[in-house]
């Protein structure tokens, strides 16, 4: 055994944060050949699972679980679930966590995001997140008795539970501070067309809607309006769970997340963050990212991974892509918008299937597909090359997006 192999073998390499981009780093460690001790620590007491099914299939009653499928015994990586990190001392290269410190060699972060609780909320009967397993579990009796249910927000996770609880034949109203649902994610112009889904499934949508208080039953608006609520499920949004990193001296963003650089190190040696719970430089797109999706876990794993064995310097910069199925529709999204100087749309926005094309100079830079996957998946590609496109075939609906390469 040589001495840099017999080196890595001895390296411990500790993941805090068992969802998709905790797991997948430490797969992601074994695949790429590392031979040292990984441990894995979660706080849900719950194998690790996927999140996404949560809001679907595990809320309607349609499966009971969506733990990943990955032997962890067979790939040699040591599970510590039901166990909270309390904070990180990284001039000892220890966590302090329940049951005492946990030291390290590197250490990744990977906690994820956490969601924003309604002010005034806590604590009151019939009020739900939906975050975790334990969350959709207490939620799938709620919507098996066909409930009253008020959502608020509605963003992607307001939209999909009420699209599952529409589903399962209950009555629901999302109230929405904003003047259109999804308006942290989408401009107006795209989003305000979504708003005429809900009433499709049989949903009431109230845009300009504050929620003033919330009694046993009822949601009680800043109008004085007052909705019958038999549970209340908030969706307002989501902020990188990293509280516990204070007084670390790891650097925090204006979000409280991570801030990494692109090769999604910390600023602090030997650590290294991913995920929902990190921000980092896109050269692409020329600004920093903090991507609350799923797609985003399962691909910056593979850079930590490369650089914590070290063989070659890895750079972090995707096209980042989301989904979301919501009210009989598929929504996609790859890129980002923000510096887009053209707008181009794909078919009617009132019909079942349209996409919204953002460029910069002649560029595809992001591209919102509703019911296209043919366009989402040629536009992400097109997004990736940065190939210059003609606008008039771009925005013919008839013709596929990639015959509009000049």
């Amino acid at each position: 055994m040589s001495d840099e192999t017999e080196t890595q073998a001895r390296r411990r390499v500790v993941v805090v944060g068992a969802g998709m981009a905790g797991v997948q780093t430490a797969v992601a460690l074994r695949e790429q050949g590392f031979t040292g001790t990984v441990t894995l620590i979660g706080a849900e007491p719950h194998q690790p699972y996927d999140r996404p099914p949560l809001s679907k299939a595990v809320l309607l009653g349609k499966a009971e679980g969506s733990a990943f499928d990955v032997d962890f015994e067979a790939l040699g990586i040591e599970l510590r679930l039901g166990v909270e990190v309390l904070g990180v001392r990284p001039a000892d290269h220890e966590l302090d966590a329940e049951g005492g410190p946990v030291p390290y060699d590197v250490l990744v972060l990977a906690t994820g995001a956490e969601p924003i609780r309604l002010p005034g909320a806590e604590g009151v009967p019939g009020v739900h997140l939906l975050r975790t397993l334990d969350d959709a579990e207490r939620l799938r009796p709620v919507l098996a008795r066909q409930h009253d249910i008020v959502v608020v927000g509605a963003g992607w996770i307001g939209a999909e539970f009420a699209t599952a609880a529409r589903d399962a034949g209950c009555a629901v109203t999302v109230v929405e501070a904003a003047d259109r649902p999804l308006a942290g994610a989408l401009p107006a112009e795209v989003a305000t067309p979504m708003a005429a889904w809900y009433a499709d499934a049989g949903a009431a949508l109230r845009t300009h809607a504050r929620v003033a208080h919330i009694e046993p039953g009822e949601v009680v608006l800043d109008d004085g309006s007052r909705l019958p609520a038999d549970a209340v499920v908030v969706g307002i949004g989501a902020r990188p769970a990293t509280s516990w990193l204070s007084g670390s001296g790891i650097d925090l963003g204006a979000h409280g997340e991570v801030v990494a650089d692109a090769g999604l190190r910390t600023s602090v040696p030997d650590v290294y963050a991913v995920g929902d719970c990190a921000s980092f430089p896109s050269g692409r797109y020329g600004e920093r990212l903090l991507v609350h999706h799923w797609d985003n876990a399962l691909q910056g794993p593979r850079t930590v991974a490369a650089n914590i064995i070290g063989e070659a310097p890895s750079v972090y910069d995707p096209v980042p892509y989301f989904w979301s199925e919501q009210f009989g529709r598929f929504v996609q999204y790859a890129g980002h918008h923000t510096s887009a100087d053209t707008v181009l749309w794909r078919g009617d926005p009132s019909g079942p299937a349209w996409a919204v094309c953002w460029l910069r100079e002649n560029r595809l830079v992001a591209l919102l597909a509703v019911g296209r996957p043919r366009d989402l998946a040629q536009g992400r590609r097109l997004i990736e090359a940065g190939t210059a496109l003609d606008t008039g075939l771009l925005s013919d609906p008839g013709r596929p997006l990639k015959a509009a390469v000049v």
